[in-house]
């Protein structure tokens, strides 16, 4: 009885020391590939989408998309995701092509300068498949670029300023 209860203590703490809420339809071979990361981003930017540098601590910010039954991520090519014209590469699951918007914090709706191009080969691995894109912000505050496919929609928000 006592080895009973030491193992369910011990899968109690295991299972609720989580680091993040998970999005619901993401397979657990993404959710280990995935280091530990802030909340993800909500509307308003409160937060906003958790960004971290890629692959060396001065590589382009990388930024998790929020998203419902797949994964969404942005790299961002230029001083930082605070520039006011930046060009960005996706990945995303889904089927289709990828259609990009984003929405500002007067309800003002821009679409891309250029793109979305799909690219054909990358090292930056992150599931889904990959595009690039330019986007200009005519004022500041927050951001959200919404992306979708035929199946699946995601938004990453951001802080213009």
């Amino acid at each position: 009885m006592a080895r009973l209860a030491l193992m369910m203590m011990c899968f109690a703490v295991i299972t609720g020391c989580g680091s993040a809420p998970r999005t619901a339809g993401r397979t657990a071979h993404h959710e280990t590939s995935i280091p530990s990361v802030p909340a993800l981003g909500e509307p308003d930017c409160k937060p906003p989408s958790p960004s971290q540098p890629w692959n060396t601590a001065a590589g382009p910010p990388e930024v998790r998309g929020t998203i419902q039954g797949g994964e969404l991520w942005a790299l961002f090519f230029g001083a930082n995701t605070k520039a006011v014209s930046i060009k960005i590469v996706w990945r995303m699951t889904g089927t289709g092509d990828l259609s990009l918007v984003s929405i500002g914090p007067n309800g003002e709706i821009v679409k891309p300068d250029w793109g979305p191009e799909p690219h054909g080969g990358s090292n930056w691995l992150r599931p889904g498949d990959e595009w690039g894109a330019g986007f200009s912000f005519p004022s500041a505050g927050c951001w959200d670029l919404h992306a979708s496919r035929d199946d699946v929609g995601g938004d990453i928000y951001i802080e213009v300023t």
